[in-house]
């Protein structure tokens, strides 16, 4: 069984960009854009960085590594009259691997080939608003 519910999952695989939010070695909140894939193998979302990027040399990569504890949402506007938002937040624990980034990509059809290292989010708990629901109003939920 999935953490997500079908129409989390229908809006994951519908987006292909999200903000990665981690803490610094310093102790300080970043938020970075990235491409983000659902994997429904492993029920988790992964960032891969596009080759040629050094992934494995970057801040995301590096905190996420330090910081396992990670956020990160998917939002956008279904409509604009009426307002209407929608979004994902997931807040999770980030697994960071430096081989098989490229089988990976590949495996998950990923729009840009991946370089080796790679970064795969675990929920625990899941927020989400104008997906299954009203825009204004926020669904959440711990995972066990």
């Amino acid at each position: 069984m999935s953490a997500f519910t079908d129409g989390e999952v229908a809006y994951l695989t519908g987006q292909q960009l999200g903000r990665l939010a981690t803490v610094g070695s310093d102790g300080r909140p970043t938020v970075r854009p990235v491409g983000v894939i659902y994997d429904a193998e492993a029920d988790a979302i992964v960032i891969g960085g596009v080759a040629g990027s050094n992934m494995a040399g970057s801040k995301k990569f590096r905190d996420a590594r330090r910081h396992p504890d990670v956020s990160f949402v998917i939002d956008d506007l279904a409509a604009t009259d009426p307002w209407t938002p929608r979004g994902i937040e997931i807040r999770g624990r980030a697994e960071t691997f430096t081989e098989d980034g490229e089988q990976v990509g590949e495996r998950l059809g990923a729009p840009f080939p991946f370089e080796p290292a790679w970064i795969l989010i675990r929920p625990r708990r899941i927020l989400s608003w104008g997906i299954d629901g009203d825009s204004f109003e926020t669904t959440a939920r711990d995972v066990t």
